[in-house]
């Protein structure tokens, strides 16, 4: 019998185990194809928290990935309009796309809740609904009519109620006011008087300096700062309630959607689950400064008198009635969100309003 040989031994492991490794290798990596998707927004670039958090996906899905799946974002306009985001997406034209699904309430109402319902919830009360009150699997079953599968990919937070070139003091005020605001809420601003306009945010400025509208709302004080809006119109209103929240939604074709391996379906779920964050968390270390700022350049802080509340929550439950009698997509989301967010507001009222409340004197007082 032939003697024990350590050399040789070694060296016949060493190779086994080599090959072994560039076998399994290369094997892996032919398992996921380079795939590269097109994504558009509804944002121009000069948003960097809107159209930085597009951004921020494709970048996290090509670090998932190893570069591997691609995603190429392109700017409000480069591809298509900033308001056919979904009609690209549906169609086929862009895999994907970035945008407020509120603005397509025109096909159908119940795009609302995929955004922001007015007098509806805050942001964590919305991401909570959306996560675990069963809100994303109600939107993505009504979604499967469009051709489209949605993911909350960030949220703008409780936004301003707009720039006015006169003061609103009453409801009087807002009859025949020419005001530019996104999607659905402009048919409950519309039983007080006031001419709704959809403008893509690139055009509200020219608009508000030409005259052709009387007021404007986009988002708040960092986004409006950076449009210029102070040098045209003076009255800053708050609070916006027609967003108390405003979740935005990354959307994918279907049908690319179903061909896309298992790991790149998660890729796409952790990216927009990260920006979700970002895209809130930016705003609220943000708007602080911005805020300052525009107060500095002349800006007039003006809360809504509460006659204008109240008439714009009147008006609000008796257009979700009225739509709900006709449209059961509709009534079916409502009464789901609605019974979330009566539980949600008993908390917050205990918790964090208190709380909030407590330190906000002490704020205002000049003692923080």
């Amino acid at each position: 019998m032939a003697g024990f040989n350590r050399r040789k031994f070694i060296k016949g492991a060493a190779v086994g185990g080599v090959g072994a490794t560039t076998v399994a290798a290369p094997a892996i990596a032919q398992s996921n194809p380079e795939i590269k998707w097109r994504l558009t927004t509804s944002w121009p670039k000069s948003l960097d928290a809107l159209h930085g958090g597009a951004l921020r996906i494709g970048e996290r899905v090509a670090e998932l990935t190893d570069n591997k799946f691609q995603i190429q974002t392109f700017a409000a306009g480069e591809l298509v309009p900033g308001l056919q985001v979904l009609d690209a997406v549906q169609n086929g034209t862009v895999e994907c796309g970035h945008s407020a699904m509120y603005y397509y309430f025109g096909k159908d109402d119940t795009f609302v809740f995929a955004s922001a319902l007015p007098f509806g919830l805050n942001v964590r009360q919305h991401n909570a609904w959306l996560q675990e009150g069963g809100g994303m699997k109600l939107l993505n079953d009504f979604l499967k009519a469009y051709n489209v599968t949605m993911f909350p990919a960030g949220n703008s937070n409780c936004q301003m109620g707009g720039w006015f070139s006169k003061e609103i003091k009453t409801v009087e005020d807002l009859k025949g006011l020419k005001f530019r605001m996104g999607g659905f809420a402009g048919k409950i601003m519309q039983r007080l008087g006031v001419v709704p306009q959809q403008i893509a945010a690139g055009d509200i400025y020219p608009a508000l300096e030409k005259g052709t509208i009387d007021g404007a709302e986009w988002i708040g004080p960092y986004d409006d700062e950076k449009l210029g809006f102070v040098k045209v119109a003076k009255f800053y209103h708050y609070p916006g309630w027609w967003e108390p929240s405003s979740t935005l939604g990354f959307i994918c074709n279907n049908d690319k959607y179903n061909e896309l391996p298992k790991q790149y379906k998660e890729a796409l779920a952790s990216a927009t689950a990260e920006v979700n964050s970002w895209i809130a968390n930016k705003y609220d270390a943000i708007n602080p400064g911005a805020l300052k700022r525009l107060v500095a350049a002349g800006a007039v802080l003006k809360p809504f008198p509460p006659e204008v509340m109240d008439a714009s929550w009147k008006a609000a439950n008796d257009l979700y009635k009225e739509i709900g009698e006709k449209n059961l997509a509709f009534k079916k989301m409502y009464d789901s969100y609605v019974a979330f967010r009566a539980d949600a507001y008993l908390w917050t009222s205990v918790a964090d309003f208190t709380m909030d409340s407590y330190m906000i004197r002490y704020r205002n007082a000049g003692q923080l």
